[in-house]
């Protein structure tokens, strides 16, 4: 597994010890063995590239899931990491598994690898063509496309799961920012936004990735993952809240209004997340691998806030 020192691989690994994989980690530097869990060999590979040295991470190794990515990329002169990392750093670990004998790849991409924005009225399914907009979703589709012609000219089956935003214990980025601003009781301008998005609690998604390591039905397959629970983002917030045992303080303010400010500010990715919808549909794993997430939306939530006001009153 590579990015084991990551936030979904603290879940997925021992789930996987527990339904009996002899699991080993690749991460990218030494003091990151110290977030692997016990019992699971740590292997450190350096940087990801075409470059990358994978033959101790893959040696007697049957199935490999690909975590790591360049997620967000601050620096302008950093740009390329994406396509250094994302796309040619996959390509040379699936050339090299192939190499090595790995009979599967699961491959998580991204559901910014379709785009932005699901069309209107209806949610994505795998059928839809992909139109990524930003450096991030384009490394994910390009490296997706590389995958799949390193499977189809050697014996490794590749699977490739597009997920959502993904939330639980240990999460960062906007959802933590959310959790913070709602555990603090902070008005939120966004109580006119009708919206809907799609989102995977991370119990769920580790589900999804061991099916995707153990099905034979998934060889050569892609799958958009969910909770297929699709909320609005004034209906998360209240989740959250009641997460939290809080209301939720929302206001209305016109999403019209709502972007032109965030425009001025220069954050208008940020606050698209929070107004545009973005629906995914899961049908597709649930029909042919037979898979159900072992979570509800209700359910993910409440491990997240416990989560939340566990570290909180630690740090404290």
């Amino acid at each position: 597994m590579t990015g084991a020192s990551g936030f979904i691989a603290c879940h997925l690994l021992p789930l996987l010890q527990a339904r009996g994989w002899y699991v080993r980690g690749a991460v990218r530097r030494r003091e990151r063995l110290q977030r692997v869990p016990p019992g699971v060999e740590g292997v450190v590979v350096g940087g990801l590239g075409p470059e990358t040295d994978w033959s101790a991470a893959l040696s007697e190794i049957d199935v490999v899931v690909h975590l790591a990515a360049r997620v967000h990329v601050m620096r302008n002169r950093a740009v390329g990491e994406y396509d250094q990392v994302n796309v040619g750093g996959s390509q040379r670990l699936a050339e090299k598994a192939a190499e090595a004998g790995v009979k599967r790849l699961v491959f998580v991409s991204s559901v910014k690898a379709m785009g932005e924005a699901s069309p209107v009225g209806r949610p994505w399914t795998e059928k839809d063509s992909c139109l990524p907009e930003d450096r991030y979703g384009k490394s994910k589709r390009n490296a997706e496309l590389a995958l799949f012609r390193i499977a189809n000219s050697t014996n490794i089956q590749l699977v490739v799961l597009r997920p959502p935003v993904v939330y639980g214990p240990g999460v960062g980025a906007n959802i933590y920012i959310l959790l913070r601003a709602i555990d603090h009781g902070w008005p939120l301008p966004l109580g006119s936004v009708e919206n809907r998005r799609s989102f995977i609690f991370v119990g769920n998604f580790v589900d999804a990735i061991a099916k995707a390591m153990e099905d034979s039905r998934a060889s050569g397959e892609t799958f958009l993952v969910s909770d297929g629970e699709d909320v609005s983002t004034p209906e998360l917030i209240r989740a959250i809240a009641r997460s939290f045992g809080k209301t939720a303080r929302l206001f209305p303010v016109p999403p019209r209004l709502l972007r032109l400010a965030a425009g001025a500010i220069g954050r208008s990715e940020e606050v698209e997340r929070l107004l545009g919808s973005l629906v995914v549909d899961n049908s597709k794993i649930r029909r042919l691998l037979g898979w159900q997430p072992p979570f509800s939306m209700e359910e993910g939530l409440a491990k997240t806030a416990q989560w939340y006001k566990d570290a909180t009153n630690h740090r404290s």
